[in-house]
């Protein structure tokens, strides 16, 4: 009967969403290309390609969890030499990153619209050996039916937030009977693993492995040096004190130009870095810059002019995927998503730098990291602007103290690196 209504609400649901897709599709882009796969449909060579050889399905909603898959595949293949992968995301941002990222032999693809009608079509195409789920996607037709034909279904560096937690206790006996079919499910914490057994989960499913994110986080010199060489073109140099934000939200950029134009009187060397969550809001980001009167150049539009003699005030990081290189030229990282916004995004790519990091309250989304980084006082956590503008003022005051933060935090990425090892070791071949 669960299933019955939730395939007849599904579609209900979906048709009323549509509107919002659709408007995210023309603010983001991307999302008209390969739009057709949403629903199935398969161009000839990408068919031919997934028939090659049997694939291990592994999917991945967005930016941060197609990072953890691209990991997971390189440690499986590490171990694993002879295996084929099909990788699946739902947005056009991850869907850029693995176009970049993923190997030659393997198939990259938009998530179909799970529909038993779909789902079963897609299955067919790429008759899986096995499929992997990042982190908390959970999606009943798809593990229903692949559990079905006999497809082992693992989850990775499973994660649930309260609120998750909260919306799925209340459909505890659809959860429970999707969770039964996937094993195992790997966590990162204790609290993900409680929550999961909470939801249904048989216990001898649920292992707790750490955070695979520890392990994601790798360094680019190449990137890195090519942001190195974007700060000399626009005349930061080497005595430049560095504030970035990373992530950012909508009401963060203005907190950060606000506190930016207060510092900057008692220290002229501070510079300021932007890059938004999303570049589709650059016209939001830029109308704030031009309020607060800071000049300002777009990290898209610096190949096509000279180096500058003056450095602007700020520069916006306006591209995707190139965030990670700017945390190796700042000395403050602000990660967002955390005072203005629920949530929070990762603090452990800045920290791998060896940075001083720094988050807002709402930093739900990372409940076996924070703990962490907090017992380790390998970053700060502030409660409000007030708090951040403060805390700011004083790692500027305190050059030892930002490096020492820095080196927390570095020594604690590294301490906690291994859960991708133990997670490909326990699905195993």
């Amino acid at each position: 009967m669960l299933w019955f209504i939730y395939n007849l609400l599904f579609p209900v649901v979906f048709l009323f969403m549509l509107p919002k897709f659709i408007s995210r599709m023309l603010k983001r882009g991307g999302y008209g290309q390969h739009f057709e796969q949403r629903i199935g449909h398969f161009g000839h060579s990408t068919k031919e390609k997934l028939r090659e050889h049997r694939r291990i399905w592994v999917h991945a909603v967005s930016v941060g969890e197609i990072y953890v898959a691209l990991r997971f595949i390189k440690a499986y293949r590490e171990k694993y030499p002879e295996a084929y992968f099909a990788l699946s995301t739902t947005t056009s941002t991850a869907h850029r990153i693995g176009l970049k990222e993923i190997d030659e032999r393997d198939v990259l693809f938009y998530f179909p619209v799970d529909l038993p009608v779909i789902i079963k079509k897609v299955l067919g195409i790429i008759n899986p050996q096995r499929i992997v789920l990042m982190e908390g996607e959970f999606w009943p037709n798809l593990i229903r039916l692949a559990d079905k034909q006999g497809i082992p279904i693992s989850l990775v560096n499973g994660r649930m937030s309260e609120k998750s937690y909260k919306g799925y206790k209340k459909l505890r006996s659809l959860t429970a009977d999707i969770l039964r079919r996937i094993d195992p499910i790997c966590v990162q914490g204790e609290l993900d693993a409680e929550r999961m057994l909470g939801i249904g989960a048989p216990k001898e499913h649920v292992h707790m492995m750490g955070t695979v994110k520890f392990d994601v986080a790798e360094r680019d010199p190449v990137g890195e040096a090519v942001a190195g060489a974007v700060m000399c073109k626009i005349a930061v140099h080497e005595d430049a004190v560095v504030l970035l934000g990373g992530s950012t939200w909508p009401g963060e950029e203005d907190a950060l130009c606000r506190l930016y134009k207060k510092l900057r009187a008692d220290f002229p060397d501070l510079f300021m870095v932007l890059a938004p969550r999303h570049v589709e809001r650059a016209p939001e980001v830029i109308r704030c810059l031009e309020q607060h009167g800071l000049s300002f150049v777009r990290r898209s539009e610096i190949d096509t002019f000279p180096a500058l003699e003056k450095r602007p005030d700020v520069l916006f990081v306006d591209t995707t995927g190139e965030l990670r290189n700017f945390y190796s030229v700042a000395d403050i990282i602000f990660v967002g998503k955390s005072l203005c916004e629920n949530g929070g995004q990762n603090p452990i790519e800045p920290a791998m730098y060896g940075k001083a990091v720094l988050v807002g309250p709402n930093m739900e989304n990372f409940p076996s990291v924070m703990p962490v980084f907090l017992k380790n006082k390998a970053l700060q956590q502030v409660e409000c602007f007030e708090a951040l503008e403060q805390t700011v003022e004083n790692l500027l005051r305190d050059p030892s103290e930002r490096t020492a933060l820095g080196e927390r935090a570095f020594r604690t990425v590294q301490e906690n690196r291994g859960a991708i090892a133990r997670t490909v070791e326990l699905i195993g071949d």
